[in-house]
């Protein structure tokens, strides 16, 4: 009974990794991977010894276990590093012992070549090393003149049918108190948490969370979460594609398109509502699609402008937010004239019904805080993140970015009533869903000159008054790894606390929140000063999670500085035209570049943190189980004790996590996934920064390829 477990476990895994229909790659005179004839002979022994029962005594499969030869293994596994197709193998718990990798280097290094030798490669007179460094400069070859499909068509079960058929439509109900088995939304429910209430993995048990299977993706930039509906999985990915998946296996139910001119650009999810999925475009559209078939239902064009290059430099990025009849979609404004737009669009029709302009204008709240620059002179504002949504005040919360033009607003008009804070940028803004006017907004660092984002998501919470009572309070981290909490029914500032990763804020004012800089980290060319934490931030976009059950906030965080020096050295520092470089890490003395850290919300202080050799990657993700799950460029997937930071489990991943964390459950069992492999700015950065600044062995490795893991006891 145990083999027939364990047989059916990894036989979902190695499905889906056989699945893979490599994408373009480009034909290189990259080396094969050599190995002699013992070693085939001595594999194929090994190979009946421990394999044969799950993968058929040729390779052939038995059952649901698919082949390791012919058609199937070209398409997996041609054009791919050999070390890859090794570290999948050492996966493979071998049929009379209970571990993966519990084997030999030898060992299973002769399997890998009985299986090249299966594949009619070459055997010679070089040894197949076992050394993964050296297997990684080695290419599976492709067979001349084949070429692989990357996208795996669509076949579905009858069962698969059945599923989508099925599918119940998501309700208001269902959005504003889902079942704990589904991930609805981003951050899974309206109030952004990233939390779930799902316990069958817990502290206990954490140790047996094995990968069920896995689904490759088409690599590009993105930084999706998933959402699951009673089994379905959507996940929007690149270039500018939607996928239903059987949640349970990795199984494609269906696949949604659009072509667009351009680059695509990086995409963090999508929303359900009823029976539709709605999505943003990279060619600046919101598009309505059937939730049972990917059919197209609606397709609506922001109207940003003309087609020229200011609307090319508008983007797309957030998934949208579904607020009762309304579908709110945020834009990215780089230096466009007038700023950024958050928009309403009517849900059944598609038709634009309202819009906020994220940088304040004269006439309107906070229009005269531009150093009295005209309208047209004024941009920025950008909106990273989905917003959150309270549905009983009716309001949407969302966050705003800075501008990058900070020279105009780094030294103080002398015009009375005029000031340089430079609303809305690094506010917290709180609209009306149904119209969109502003109710209320609280600006977290005024006049921002080191692009220090406030830009992320709104977390809501209640959490314990002053009064005795309790407060819903919106709380949310900077890049700079502060926390601010707010009232969240009038804006009115609540406690800071902040993480000490920064060293630009000195002081924070406990009645209005206003914060007090650090008056020699202003740009100034002729006072060379070292600023904490470098503009990628002490964390970026993936977000922090925050626990009912503990009342901590975790947040990922990544130990980095600068060096802001004279003009023309380094790097440019947005428009002041002071320089950026290098500098000194002070924090890296123990070679620990990351840092989960949990801060205690309900007390206001620091709690718990728990520092780690590489950065962390990806959203974080608590459970009622006690665990926070988060994922590191090492690469690897790891859980912690959510009350004291334990490291409970980690497991390797074949690249570098790059998505938001979820849980689910279907038919009694709970999964927990992650996206794999792709890029974005944040892994671009944080990767270079720790090449650059570790002081430890070896670097991340990233040569897995794009795809979705998912785990499971």
């Amino acid at each position: 009974m145990t083999s027939i477990r364990r047989a059916g476990l990894f036989a979902v895994l190695l499905l889906s990794l056989l699945q893979w229909q490599p994408c373009a790659f480009a034909e290189t005179s990259e080396q094969s991977p050599g190995f002699t004839r013992k070693q085939a002979r001595e594999g194929g022994k090994a190979y009946q010894q421990y394999c044969a029962e799950c993968h058929g005594t040729e390779l052939e499969g038995v059952g649901i276990v698919p082949p390791l030869v012919g058609s199937r293994f070209d398409s997996a596994w041609r054009g791919k590093p050999a070390d890859i197709l090794s570290f999948h193998l050492r996966r493979m718990p071998p049929a009379p012992v209970a571990e993966s990798g519990s084997l030999s280097d030898e060992i299973y290094t002769n399997i890998l070549a009985h299986i090249f030798k299966s594949n009619d490669l070459e055997s010679g007179r070089v040894k197949l090393p076992a050394d993964p460094a050296v297997l990684a400069g080695l290419t599976i070859p492709k067979l001349e003149g084949v070429e692989y499909d990357p996208v795996v068509p669509v076949e579905k079960s009858a069962a698969q049918t059945a599923l989508l058929n099925n599918l119940p439509a998501v309700t208001d109900q269902m959005l504003q108190n889902p079942s704990p088995d589904d991930w609805l939304h981003w951050g899974r429910t309206y109030n952004g948490q990233s939390y779930s209430p799902l316990k069958q993995i817990n502290k206990e048990n954490v140790k047996g969370l094995k990968p069920v299977w896995r689904a490759p993706l088409i690599h590009g930039s993105s930084m999706s979460m998933p959402v699951v509906n009673q089994g379905v999985m959507f996940l929007q990915t690149f270039p500018d594609t939607v996928i239903a998946m059987d949640a349970t296996s990795g199984a494609v139910l269906w696949r949604y398109k659009r072509e667009v001119t351009g680059r695509s650009s990086k995409k963090m999810g999508l929303s359900l509502h009823e029976d539709r999925v709605y999505v943003a475009t990279s060619d600046l559209h919101v598009v309505a699609l059937n939730a049972k078939t990917g059919e197209l239902v609606w397709d609506h064009r922001m109207e940003l402008g003309a087609e020229d290059a200011p609307r090319r430099r508008y983007q797309t990025r957030s998934a949208p937010l579904v607020a009762g009849n309304v579908v709110i979609q945020s834009t990215l404004a780089f230096r466009v004239p007038r700023g950024s737009y958050i928009i309403g669009i009517d849900r059944k029709s598609g038709k634009e019904v309202w819009r906020f302009n994220t940088v304040a204008w004269p006439g309107q709240p906070g229009g005269n805080t531009w150093n009295g620059l005209p309208v047209n002179e004024r941009n920025g504002g950008s909106v990273w993140q989905q917003g959150t949504y309270d549905p009983e005040s009716n309001l949407v919360y969302y966050g705003i970015a800075p501008t990058y033009d900070t020279a105009p607003l780094l030294v103080p008009s002398e015009e009375e009533g005029v000031t340089n804070e430079a609303m809305y940028t690094n506010c917290t803004v709180a609209l009306n869903a149904d119209t969109g006017e502003l109710v209320w907004y609280f600006q977290h660092t005024q006049n921002d000159q080191w692009d220090m984002d406030w830009a992320f998501e709104r977390t809501i919470a209640e959490l314990p008054a002053e009064d005795g009572g309790t407060v819903k309070a919106v709380m949310n981290v900077g890049k700079n790894g502060m926390l601010d909490a707010v009232d969240a029914a009038t804006g009115q500032f609540l406690f800071s606390v902040d993480s000490g990763a920064q060293n630009v804020i000195v002081a924070v004012d406990p009645k209005t929140g206003a914060k007090t800089i650090d008056p020699s980290k202003m740009p100034n060319p002729e006072n060379p000063t070292v600023i904490c934490p470098i503009p990628f931030g002490a964390r970026a976009w993936p977000q922090t999670s925050y626990s009912p059950d503990t009342n901590y906030v975790y947040v990922p965080i990544t130990e980095s500085c600068f060096g802001m020096t004279e003009t023309g050295k380094g790097g440019r520092l947005l428009t002041t035209g002071v320089g950026f470089t290098g500098a000194p890490q002070p924090a890296l003395d123990d070679g620990m570049m990351g840092r989960l850290q949990a801060i205690d919300v309900a007390n206001h202080r620091l709690a718990w943190n728990t520092d780690q050799v590489t950065p962390p990657s990806t959203g974080i993700l608590s459970t009622a189980g006690g665990l926070v799950f988060s994922g590191d460029i090492d690469p690897s997937l790891k859980a912690f004790d959510d009350a004291t930071g334990k490291l409970l489990w980690q497991a390797p991943l074949d690249d570098a996590p790059t998505s938001s964390l979820i849980s689910y459950k279907v038919a009694d069992r709970q999964y927990v996934a992650v996206v794999v492999g792709m890029t974005n700015n944040f892994i671009r950065d944080i990767t270079r920064h720790y090449r650059q600044w570790s002081k430890t062995e070896g670097k991340p490795g990233d040569r897995g390829g794009a795809s979705i893991w998912v785990f499971a006891l």
